[in-house]
């Protein structure tokens, strides 16, 4: 299991159920053990999503678990295939069969492993301009998709609580939403003091959710 998706794993795990006030050894354990068999992807996910289904009170991890499952098949898994496993048709098989799972955290954390690879920090306008190509013709699905983003980006610079009032106004059917809050608060504090973690949660409509998600950030940035 790559290192950087193992500690990202367990800060959201824990930073979940910490708010939540549930029991964390066991799913940290079990999804961890997933994360590390010799599985073939299909059926590590397969055994993901048991655990999930065993312990329905930490559904809403479900597809960000997935992101980093995905995430750790292409950091560790993938070298020991053969070099053309992912234009393979297995593989697509597996796209197609997985294509409605995971969140738009799997493109951000991509972008930070590109940001690792050219040793620059991550910036919120970099992201969308040059990663995503939001204002590209031919990539316009980013762009509806990061339309709060990209009409909010002044956000970074203004504080949690200005964040989450607009976060607040999202409609609940934009598939950004759940998101909005932790990825602009990332961009605005990528190093939170307790204090600042402190004022995160308090403003948060949705403490364990987006506790998780800012922490596996975090911890998957450094």
């Amino acid at each position: 299991m790559d290192p950087q998706i193992h500690k990202a794993l367990e800060k959201c795990v824990t930073a979940y159920a910490g708010e939540a006030q549930l029991e964390v050894a066991d799913v940290r354990a079990l999804l961890v053990d997933a994360f590390e068999s010799d599985q073939a992807f299909l059926a590590k996910l397969m055994q993901v999503d048991a655990v999930f289904d065993d312990h329905p009170r930490f559904e809403e991890l479900r597809e960000v678990t997935f992101d980093l499952l995905l995430m750790n098949f292409f950091a560790a898994d993938v070298i020991k295939l053969e070099s053309d496993y992912l234009e393979s048709e297995a593989w697509e098989a597996i796209e197609e069969q997985t294509i409605d799972r995971g969140t738009e955290l799997l493109n951000l954390l991509l972008y930070f492993r590109e940001c690792a690879d050219e040793d620059i920090e991550p910036q919120l306008s970099d992201y969308l301009t040059e990663f995503l190509l939001v204002d590209e013709d031919e990539f316009q699905d980013e762009h509806r998709i990061y339309e709060p983003v990209i009409a909010n980006q002044l956000l970074v610079d203004s504080s949690y609580g200005e964040i989450a009032k607009v976060a607040s106004k999202i409609p609940e059917n934009q598939e950004l939403a759940d998101l909005f809050y932790p990825i602009i608060s990332f961009f605005y504090e990528q190093h939170p003091s307790n204090e600042e973690w402190s004022a995160y949660t308090t403003e948060s409509t949705n403490p364990a959710w987006d506790n998780a998600v800012y922490a596996l950030l975090i911890a998957y940035h450094h």
